[in-house]
């Protein structure tokens, strides 16, 4: 069924994915600002979990927010995506996971652009562009 859980181990985790991956993916860590391979992407396509490879944003929703990472103002599915609170680094944020297999994808911010107001700010480290042919 492919809208089932995942559930893998850290282990598990650390086979699949690199250093960095782990890190952002598992462990809700970050990438800094303008160093990950999708903050500047012009390709069209579908963007999805690096973890589960589920399909969350696409093309038609990413813009440049100036932030530093790959920023949608939508999603392809809102229940594709489970927002949680953050308080970490003395802020109050939303953050988000991919809702089949719990990887961070980064935080979701209000102030993106019409239609939806809605920022999804996003770990390059955290998805895999599936480009248009």
């Amino acid at each position: 069924m492919a809208d089932s859980k995942v559930l893998k181990s850290d282990d598990e985790w650390r086979q699949q994915l690199s250093d960095e991956e782990f890190y952002v993916c598992r462990q809700q860590g970050t990438e800094r600002a303008f160093s990950g391979i999708y903050w500047d992407e012009k390709r069209l396509g579908e963007y999805r979990c690096k973890c589960c490879d589920e399909p969350l944003f696409n093309s038609d929703g990413k813009y440049d927010s100036g932030c530093g990472w790959p920023s949608f103002y939508q999603s392809l599915d809102p229940t594709k995506i489970t927002e949680l609170r953050d308080t970490t680094h003395g802020m109050i944020r939303t953050e988000i996971r991919c809702a089949r297999c719990d990887c961070h994808l980064g935080h979701v911010f209000p102030d993106g652009p019409a239609p939806t107001g809605i920022r999804y700010c996003v770990n390059s480290a955290s998805i895999t562009l599936y480009p248009e042919e």
